[in-house]
């Protein structure tokens, strides 16, 4: 017996948070991650809205935790009584400019996610800011960020951001969020050599290069890019996480020192056989669909890993055997989820 799962395909580009960017109720977001919504333009709520002024909202000067989403706000500004603010909610509102925060001098949390910024700046007094999200905006490029020396997570995703630059005096940086932006080459990352996680989903990228001073990362994200070829990742010997799908990778390989990965995602590619992956005995998740596997004896590969517990083949020829779910059973007992449905034991 089996129940069906409805959640969403696991090979869906993935936000920061390693959720699906479909797995939210953001309308706007959904439709932006798959192309439909052009940034330079408002978003379907912000054409019928007007901006409001700030000086129609009322604020508490007590409030560490300060939430304005969707308040209509056209511009920054009247912030000054927020003395003890640690975070600071702007998102989606409908603000051109960052100015006028000079004063927020303890603030650890900024979100200016889905507004209409075209530029970074103004951000120099916030020394404390640890957390910084400027995504669905209209950045061209990363800059203005010099004093801000704890950023430990900085998210700019689907901007229109063309390269990797002005990043090097961050080197306390836990998280990168670059996905849908425009950039064509992974460059300029070795100062950050705390970087836990790299997300780089939806962009241009044709090579899998210049990583090597990252020891720190566990989870690396290039998914729906130009790759070909897997390689540039042998000093990334604590990544957990390898997320490649919507790539045009043939072969599967230059894995060898990665014996940490318990999730490994190949979907979507151009693979013909599984192959190069026997030492890696940690994997619990391994997402191979939309791939061109046909033979029941590449599963070999997968049976020194003991944890696996999911894998996704559909969409292989494979799986056009009427014995399909069966045959995988047997092949990796260990396996609780094949495809979109668990086995019910």
């Amino acid at each position: 017996n089996i129940t069906i799962v409805i959640n969403t395909p696991k090979y869906t580009v993935m936000d920061r948070r390693g959720e699906s960017e479909e797995s939210g109720d953001d309308e706007t977001r959904r439709r932006s991650i798959n192309g439909d919504v052009d940034p330079d333009q408002p978003t379907a709520t912000t054409k019928e809205e007007s901006p409001v002024d700030m000086d129609t909202i009322t604020l508490d000067p007590d409030e560490e935790d300060v939430d304005l989403v969707h308040c209509r706000i056209g511009k920054i500004e009247g912030l000054e009584v927020l003395q003890k603010a640690k975070t600071l909610s702007l998102r989606q509102n409908l603000i051109k400019k960052i100015e006028n925060m000079d004063s927020l001098r303890l603030l650890q949390e900024l979100d200016l996610y889905d507004n209409q910024i075209r530029k970074l700046e103004n951000l120099q007094n916030l020394t404390e800011l640890e957390q910084l999200d400027v995504s669905f905006n209209i950045l061209r490029k990363v800059e203005g960020l010099e004093q801000l020396t704890r950023l430990k997570k900085l998210f700019l995703l689907h901007n229109k951001i063309s390269s990797i630059s002005n990043l090097d005096h961050l080197s306390g940086l836990e998280m990168l969020e670059l996905g849908s932006n425009r950039i064509r080459v992974i460059e300029n990352l070795d100062s950050l050599t705390s970087l836990q996680s790299l997300f780089l989903g939806t962009n241009k990228i044709t090579t899998l290069q210049n990583l090597d001073g990252l020891h720190n990362l566990t989870v690396l994200s290039i998914q729906s890019n130009r790759i070909t070829k897997i390689e540039g990742l042998q000093n990334l010997i604590n990544l957990r996480e390898l997320y490649l799908s919507h790539n045009g990778i043939e072969v599967i390989e230059g894995l060898e020192n990665n014996k940490k990965l318990t999730t490994l995602d190949i979907a979507a590619n151009r693979v013909k056989k599984i192959e190069n992956i026997s030492h890696l005995t940690e994997l619990q998740e391994f997402w191979m669909n939309d791939n061109q596997i046909q033979n029941w004896s590449d599963l070999d590969e997968l049976k020194n890993a003991k944890d696996l517990e999911t894998v996704y083949l559909e969409r292989n020829p494979l799986q056009k055997d009427p014995q399909y779910r069966r045959k995988i059973m047997l092949a990796l007992p260990s396996v609780r989820q094949i495809d979109a449905t668990f086995i019910r034991f």
